[in-house]
Parts: structure tokens; sequence; C-alpha cells
């Protein structure tokens, strides 16, 4: 599973997902990505879930990108434990992903089977998401 290697606080605020992404909302690395279209929280159980499906998918083909990480830890208390005496222990970890959010990217396949791929992954995952496709940017003739 996905986490940080070591992290300053342990032990952080839920904070608010609130408008658009602005990092990470353009396909760079892979020709097909899949993009959120609303926001939640993606544990890195999921994040490992979609991997192998759309790794298996491709028969092992091409090549998968990653562009979401699990950096913000959840905490939970025991089952049964008393009010107060601070806050719980990390229980699992998570990503923040708003809409717009390229999560993955697929690179050296077909365009039908990235899509079948990324359908795939995007069961695995709690929120919303669209198939998209790398824009190419033409190139202007005129003066050089």
């Amino acid at each position: 599973m996905l986490m940080p290697k070591r992290v300053k606080r342990r032990r952080v605020h839920r904070g608010r997902m609130k408008g658009k992404a602005t990092k990470g909302n353009t396909i760079t690395y892979g020709e097909y990505g899949l993009v959120a279209t609303e926001c939640g929280w993606i544990t890195s159980n999921q994040i490992e879930a979609a991997r192998i499906a759309m790794t298996r998918s491709v028969k092992r083909g091409g090549k998968v990108y990653i562009k979401i990480f699990p950096h913000k830890s959840v905490t939970k208390k025991p089952a049964e434990v008393r009010m107060g005496s601070g806050k719980g222990a990390p229980e699992y970890w998570v990503a923040v992903v708003k809409p717009g959010r390229v999560m993955f990217e697929i690179e050296g396949v077909t365009e039908e089977q990235a899509r079948e791929a990324m359908r795939l992954a995007g069961h695995k995952l709690p929120i919303k998401s669209k198939f998209a496709i790398k824009k190419t940017e033409i190139a202007k003739g005129g003066e050089a």
C-alpha cells in the first residue's frame, strides 16, 4: 500500500474539499487518463485495487501512471472507548481528490483497451470519474 515514508505531523485535521483541482488537472505522462468529476477521499487500498484492475485489463501491456498519493492520515479510536483522552491513532492513509484531478494515466495501448482499463479502475473508486484523452497541440503554420 502507498503511504508516506515519514511525516511531520502524524495526526492531521480533516479539512474541507472545496473548489476544483488546480494542480494535476492535465494529462502529462500518458495518452489517456481517468479524471475525477467529484471530490472525495481515496484510500491507499482503493488506489492499489484500481492499479491492479488496470494492469490486468491490459495484460501487463503499456504503462500505467498513478498521479495521486495518499498524504493524509485518517485516525480512529478503538471500539468502546470513552470520550476524551486525545485523538486516535492513524488507521489508514487517503488522497484528497477534487473535480478535474487526473488520477491515473496509461500509454502504449489502444483507445479501446484504455477505455476498458479505466472503466474497471473507476469501479474500484468511491467517486465518479470520466475517461479523458490527451490534447495534442497542432503546430501553427506561418512565420518562423
